[in-house]
């Protein structure tokens, strides 16, 4: 199994146009659902009153139709409702699109519906009839000017349907009625004062649905902005969390050591002929102070910003030359085996920061491995140069191979294992981190583990002229 541990960025980036504009207009389709149902309810006041106001003076076969088409979309309209109430009110993603795109065609066909008492009565009834039912569906227009122009799309079809419709039927009521004195001018009239409501229409739900908009759009981007000032919040809660449990294991592990050096300088002044046997375990408190030391200033400047990274050539062979010289005591006095594979090969890196990262992972293994040995081994694949560090050690169980690459995290089962600081894997991972390799981890209980550091394919080196050095100032994350 293959535990990726590259650090995640947890950045609160601003959403996608797209993102903003579906939210956005899943808000406005519920702004127009919300307005449908008072529309329905006047709608359903009106049409008995223009049926009353024109039976007797209209085609009363047509005004029977009209009031059946009409009861019949009012209660269609009234299911939608319930359908839309049921169903998408309390979803605000894709299906509210797809509910308004699936009937958006009721809303056209409400406004030819509502335009057929214009058709009827003009040129049959008496004037004041006439200028009553102008009146009501014009009146209509306006109530859905508030209602409808949330959603653009469907108070545009509603508006050129219901314009269009009363402008077809006053050129059929004036063409059946040629024969009447002053059909064409008042025809003409009457024509021109539709468009020009159409006109204030369009131009008015226009303006209303850019301030439904922009109000949507602040809301958007204001809770953006709370998301991001929560997320920033827990994150800096995090950091002050993660800072004081650092500094309370730093000052713990520091204390064991200071305290032996305490206790080994007062029994060297007590007993100054035991020097030889007092003077190494001094030495190795001390190490195990610079240890930490070392650590906590690599972690530091890493976090800072401060680490330099030197990129230049480096040959593989010489690498592990080196690790052989600074790890095969310790292997040897453990009676463990260290060895090295690697084809000669030149990479272009930091010679430091491989040699750090190597060295921790060669540490830890020969740190928790009892018997068999340790392999630093180079592997060249078709898209990456990767090296390996193996042991036959005590392993990592599953649910720890994650948590061991944080802040002095030790596993409580290594029992028998030598004492470390908890840092040196940490500090891997934000070298790795760092240099933009990949870190991943095999590993397997009692069995032994394989940590592999993966560098891209354009780190290698042809022979050739040297170049300069390559002097990077790494930033913080």
């Amino acid at each position: 199994m293959l535990v990726d541990t590259q650090p995640a960025t947890h950045q609160h980036a601003p959403a996608a146009p797209e993102v903003r504009d579906a939210w956005v207009n899943a808000q406005l389709i519920g702004v127009l659902m919300d307005h449908l149902g008072p529309t329905v309810l006047a709608s359903a006041v009106f049409v008995p009153v223009l049926a009353m106001l024109m039976y007797g003076e209209v085609w009363t076969p047509g005004l029977a139709l009209w009031v059946l088409a009409m009861l019949a979309m009012l209660g269609f309209r009234y299911h939608l409702i319930g359908l839309y109430r049921l169903r998408h009110d309390s979803v605000e993603g894709p299906q509210r699109q797809q509910f308004i795109d699936r009937y958006r065609w009721t809303w056209p066909a409400a406004a030819v519906l509502w335009s057929v008492p214009v058709a009827l009565s003009y040129l049959q009834a008496d004037f004041i009839t006439q200028f009553a039912c102008a009146l009501l569906v014009l009146g209509q227009g306006l109530l859905t000017l508030n209602a409808y122009s949330a959603y653009l799309p469907v108070y545009r079809t509603y508006t050129h349907g219901l314009a269009g419709s009363v402008l077809v039927g006053l050129l059929v009521g004036a063409f059946l009625h040629m024969h009447q004195p002053d059909v064409v001018r008042s025809t003409a009239i009457f024509m021109l004062l539709l468009l020009s409501f159409w006109f204030l229409l369009l131009m008015a739900g226009a303006r209303l649905h850019q301030v439904h908009r922009s109000s949507f759009e602040l809301q958007f981007s204001n809770q953006e902005l709370i998301d991001s000032l929560t997320l920033q919040t827990r994150a800096s809660l995090r950091a002050v969390s993660t800072k004081n449990r650092f500094l309370a294991s730093a000052a713990h592990d520091l204390r064991q050591p200071v305290h032996a050096l305490s206790l080994y300088a007062d029994w060297l002044a007590s007993e100054p002929e035991m020097a030889r046997d007092i003077a190494p375990r001094i030495l190795q408190s001390t190490r195990a102070i610079n240890e930490l030391f070392d650590s906590l200033f690599d972690l530091t400047r890493i976090d800072a910003g401060n680490y330099k990274v030197r990129l230049q050539h480096v040959e593989v062979q010489k690498l592990f030359a080196d690790l052989r010289l600074q790890f095969e005591p310790v292997a040897s006095g453990k009676q463990l085996q260290l060895r090295t594979r690697a084809h000669p090969i030149t990479l272009w890196s930091d010679p430091v920061v491989l040699r750090r990262i190597l060295g921790n992972l060669v540490s830890n293994a020969l740190r928790h491995t009892q018997r068999g040995g340790v392999l630093i081994a180079l592997r060249q694949r078709k898209d990456m140069v990767v090296f390996e560090v193996w042991d036959s050690g005590v392993g990592i169980a599953r649910e720890h191979q994650q948590a061991i690459f944080q802040e002095f995290f030790r596993v409580s089962q290594h029992q028998g294992t030598e004492d470390s600081l908890g840092l040196g894997l940490t500090i891997v991972s934000k070298l790795a981190a760092l240099m933009g390799y990949q870190l991943a981890l095999q590993s397997e209980a009692n069995r032994g583990s394989v940590f592999r550091v993966m560098l891209p394919a354009y780190t290698q080196q042809a022979p050739g002229e040297q170049p300069q050095p390559t002097i990077i100032q790494a930033s913080a994350a």
